[in-house]
């Protein structure tokens, strides 16, 4: 019951093959330079993603994941977290924006049956979809029932991520007549389906996020990826990943927010002005209490990093296993992914508020933009707050007791 000790057997070798890590992680840090040089104004506009989602489509990266012979850039899920994080470093909103899209895009790996996820997967990448939606369980739910040409989906989930941008929506339904909790996929274009952009959050603005109402959505067998139910005589170890999996997505976005403020800030105190702004004047890079700070904040950080990559190993390793992994590995797994969560989210919301401290009175300025990593690292810490899943870590540790699938917001 070592909660670092998760998966107990090597990972055996890819067979995704695609252009490499290298490559990928190269433009990962374009894309984000890209968007790091107009973060603050597109950030204070506030307009839907369109152009971000644009640019992202143009450098591969929405088709990342699927394996090169089905038109993929044939990568694995380690190279997908430091794409994450790398965007999430220039741009948190956009970064979630491509990291739901990872997870959602993958999601019928994880519930339906082979053959049905390898053709979601081939038009996913033939046609670069962006997906956005999300699995969370919410009340009142959305209701699937049974009518004379078919399912039909109604309801209204209040908010869904890259719903404004979706070429698919993936959420979370429950039959009308046996209450089992399914993993759906919509066209958003389809009749039926109305979207809002409503969010109105004080963060992660850019994420495409809005509520989206479903009024006798027909829906074809094929869009009915299968089962979410927690219960183990449905989910299979494997299809519980998909907990983990999703919860490191978050934990890659806290990560890569952390690391973009303290680069900012650091790039201020060196020089004496933010790297878009060479105007603001020189700052104080040699005082002992500033020099303190970034120490705590470096530790902090790299700490909860080298959490994130123990846990990043394990589920990786957990996939290489398939169907082969027991539910006690699951179980490590996924304490050991609550604890990397846990710890990035406090890196994210210390970094994200000292950094202001550091800079002081300056950091005020709408023109730097500095608050805009507080704003996002908090919007997402309330979606996905990790402190009470902290007692399922506890309760694990203490009594064995496996920790409960939780799907990501």
């Amino acid at each position: 019951m070592g909660l670092a000790s998760a998966p107990f057997r090597p990972a055996s070798p890819s067979d995704r093959t695609g252009p490499g890590d290298a490559h990928w992680l190269r433009v990962a840090r374009e894309a984000a330079d890209d968007l790091a040089t107009d973060a603050v104004a597109r950030e204070q506009a506030g307009k839907a993603p369109i152009d971000e989602v644009s640019r992202l489509r143009e450098a591969g990266l929405l088709s990342l994941l699927p394996p090169a012979e089905s038109g993929g850039g044939g990568a694995d899920w380690p190279t997908a977290y430091a794409v994450v994080r790398e965007i999430a470093a220039a741009d948190g909103a956009i970064g979630q924006l491509l990291g739901c899209h990872y997870f959602l895009s993958w999601s019928a790996r994880f519930f339906a049956e082979p053959a049905l996820a390898t053709q979601i997967e081939e038009q996913s990448a033939a046609e670069e979809w962006c997906w956005g939606g999300g699995f969370a369980r919410q009340e009142p739910p959305l209701m699937l029932a049974r009518a004379s040409r078919g399912l039909v989906l109604d309801g209204r989930q209040s908010y869904t991520t890259g719903v404004l941008v979706a070429d698919r929506l993936a959420v979370r339904a429950v039959r009308r007549d046996t209450g089992e909790p399914l993993a759906v996929v919509v066209d958003p274009t389809r009749r039926g389906v109305r979207i809002d952009a409503d969010a109105d959050t004080f963060g992660q603005r850019l994420a495409a996020g809005g509520s989206v109402e479903f009024d006798d959505v027909p829906v074809a067998a094929d869009d009915v990826l299968g089962s979410l139910s927690a219960d183990e005589d449905f989910l299979s170890p494997r299809a519980a990943l998909a907990s983990p999996v999703g919860h490191l997505v978050s934990v890659q976005l806290l990560l890569g927010m952390a690391e973009g403020v303290l680069a900012e800030a650091r790039e201020y105190s060196r020089t004496g002005h933010a790297p878009w702004h060479p105007a603001w004047p020189v700052g104080t890079p040699h005082d002992p209490q500033v020099l303190t700070a970034y120490g705590e904040l470096t530790v902090l950080t790299r700490s909860a990093s080298a959490l994130a990559d123990q846990a990043m190993e394990s589920v990786q390793g957990a996939l290489a296993l398939g169907e082969d992994l027991t539910y006690d590995e699951y179980a490590d797994i996924s304490a050991l992914v609550t604890m990397a969560e846990a710890a990035a989210s406090r890196a994210a919301q210390e970094s994200t508020t000292r950094a202001l401290d550091i800079i002081g009175a300056r950091s005020t300025s709408s023109r730097l933009g500095l608050d805009r990593f507080w704003r996002n690292a908090r919007t997402h810490t309330l979606y996905e707050p990790a402190a009470h899943r902290l007692r399922d870590v506890g309760d694990y540790f203490l009594n064995g007791a496996h920790p409960p699938f939780v799907l990501p917001a």
